[in-house]
């Protein structure tokens, strides 16, 4: 026991019930060390928790900058409120702070599971993201004045000279918790199951610190009212671990339908395929099989849609083909397989090299039976060789090398990249990757980009165009009709990026409200448009359909929109 302050022996005022001493089953200093281990774990969970609900908002939400600045926004504000409400606890520290770790351990752990159902069972989580975000923001705020309390009641010392310990032991904690994020709990357990072992190991530094180290404080009801709530806190975490495989298809099922037959958690992104098993039909383009038409959906954007991704691989590639020689063609993303199976269609092709981020797009491209019906086996061609990379640092890697050494240009570069409204690919559509990628082309090269919906974001597709003019080329925008309506590019998801199970996809071209994906054709030259004359017989294209589509981008054309940069990316304006 730690002998009383000089004041209380001479008879002065003794302290506040706050800073009475605490009665400790260990020495004043090894208390302490435990005490800012307590400090340590806790701010460790809290950025988990915080880093789980950006990672959540961004994949069932969209936008990464705008769900990461409302999550990080709110927290602050509500760690704030947290703070101010604590002060009322400060002199029952002790049951307070055993209190506030297990209403946190339960919330926090618990909330990837209850964002993720709100997604799929109510279409939206933007209402469930804000109250949890308020509400972990809250009990983590509630946390420092209650450890200040604790840790003073340790050992008196200075006030600035306590901020100092807990601030490190909370600073280093977090920086533990921010690596163990992406490293550790996100490829080892996942969403779900990583927030829900967090907020274990929070409920057990908590209940450890409180219900051992200061139980002299307890009362007996208080000692088993914060063992009762721990010990149920544990359970249903517990119990969500042990359901998390079930819920998390349940959950599948309602948001992807019954045809969902493969879900897979990449190293980068989730994939999710459904229907296209059986035998393709019509043009060889596997447009029918035995579980529906093959749908792709990456982060639950669907790209790929088997009843009409012809239209649009076949405006973006055969393009380009034309004007031109087209012996060596780099393909920046297509990792299915799609745009290279147009690209190989033409004999005077000598080699392709596909960039492609996730390598398992790639294996499924190369493994997957309805997959590989699609792309027709493309990937396994002698002449495609794949690459694992992002493309940015892939293209700045290969100009790296200087003229002399760097390798033979290529006539075609095809960019089959996602919209640029979606935040981590406005870099792939940024004045500096086409820059970049305009020094891999040959002096009578061309390349294409797929540029978004030119008419539902035309801003977007026009800046789109005017960045890829910024670089020194001359651009030809054009426009093919077929996009669904489920096909999400833009940044938003919650309108119906996936559709009910059963629904087709809309009609390649419908007389009214027709849909269109947006290109832009580009060479050092004004480049010739049209089909080449070795072009393959085309099932959803033709030259008076490019020429239709040219003839009404010109007309719908937007001047003077800036170029986007990394440093100003406009697609988010």
């Amino acid at each position: 026991m730690i002998d009383p302050p000089e004041s209380a022996r001479v008879g002065a005022p003794g302290p506040p019930d706050d800073m009475t001493p605490a009665r400790l089953p260990v020495p004043a200093g090894l208390g302490r060390l435990l005490v800012l281990a307590a400090v340590f774990v806790c701010a460790a969970c809290g950025l988990v928790y915080e880093l789980e609900l950006v990672a959540l908002a961004t994949y069932l939400v969209g936008d990464s900058v705008t769900q990461a600045s409302v999550v990080l926004s709110v927290m602050v504000f509500a760690m704030g409120v947290g703070a101010l409400l604590a002060k009322r606890l400060r002199c029952r520290a002790a049951v307070g702070f055993g209190a506030v770790e297990a209403g946190l351990a339960l919330v926090g752990g618990t909330s990837a599971m209850a964002l993720y159902a709100c997604f799929a069972w109510f279409g939206q989580s933007r209402s469930a993201l804000v109250g949890f975000s308020l509400a972990i923001g809250i009990l983590i705020g509630a946390e420092v004045p209650l450890l200040m309390t604790l840790i003073q009641r340790v050992r008196r010392q200075d006030a600035g000279g306590a901020v100092a310990d807990l601030f490190a032991a909370d600073y280093v904690g977090a920086l533990v918790g921010g690596l163990a994020f992406p490293f550790l709990l996100l490829p080892g357990f996942g969403q779900l199951t990583g927030a829900l072992l967090t907020g274990a190991v929070n409920a057990v530094a908590g209940a450890v610190l409180v219900l051992w180290l200061f139980r002299r404080d307890l009362s007996a009801r208080a000692r088993w009212a914060l063992f009762g709530a721990n010990a149920l806190v544990l359970a249903l975490l517990a119990a969500g671990v042990v359901l998390a495989t079930p819920f998390e298809r349940a959950a599948r099922l309602a948001v992807y339908g019954s045809s969902a037959r493969v879900a897979v958690q990449t190293g980068v992104q989730e994939v999710v395929m459904t229907g296209g098993t059986g035998a393709g039909a019509g043009a060889g383009h596997g447009r029918k099989g035995s579980g529906g038409p093959l749908a792709l959906y990456l982060d639950g954007r669907l790209r790929v849609s088997a009843e009409n991704e012809f239209r649009y691989h076949e405006a973006l590639v055969h393009p380009a083909m034309a004007g031109g020689p087209h012996g060596r063609v780099l393909v920046l993303g297509g990792g299915d397989g799609l745009a290279v199976r147009e690209i190989l269609r033409y004999h005077a092709v000598r080699s392709v090299t596909v960039v492609e981020l996730d390598p398992g797009v790639l294996r499924l491209a190369r493994t997957d039976p309805g997959l590989t019906r699609l792309n027709r086996h493309s990937l396994a061609d002698p002449r495609v060789r794949t690459v694992t990379a992002d493309a940015f640092d892939w293209l700045r890697q290969q100009g790296a090398r200087g003229p002399g050494r760097r390798a033979a240009p290529y006539d075609v570069i095809v960019s089959d990249l996602p919209d640029p409204g979606i935040t981590a690919c406005t870099k792939l559509y940024s004045q500096e990757f086409y820059g970049l990628a305009a020094q891999l082309l040959a002096r009578d090269g061309r390349l294409v980009v797929h540029a978004g919906p030119p008419i539902e974001r035309a801003r977007l597709y026009w800046t789109v165009e005017s960045t890829v003019r910024s670089v020194g080329l001359a651009t030809v925008p054009y426009r093919q009709s077929g996009r669904p309506a489920a096909f999400s590019g833009g940044p938003d998801r919650s309108a119906g990026a996936v559709p009910p199970e059963g629904a087709a996809a809309p009609a390649a071209a419908a007389p009214s409200g027709t849909r269109y994906w947006g290109f832009v054709l580009a060479a050092r030259h004004r480049p010739a448009f049209g089909l080449a004359p070795d072009a393959p017989p085309l099932a959803g294209l033709s030259a008076e359909e490019l020429r239709a589509g040219r003839r009404a981008e010109t007309r719908e054309r937007r001047a003077g929109l800036p170029a986007s940069t990394l440093m100003h990316p406009r697609y988010l304006d």
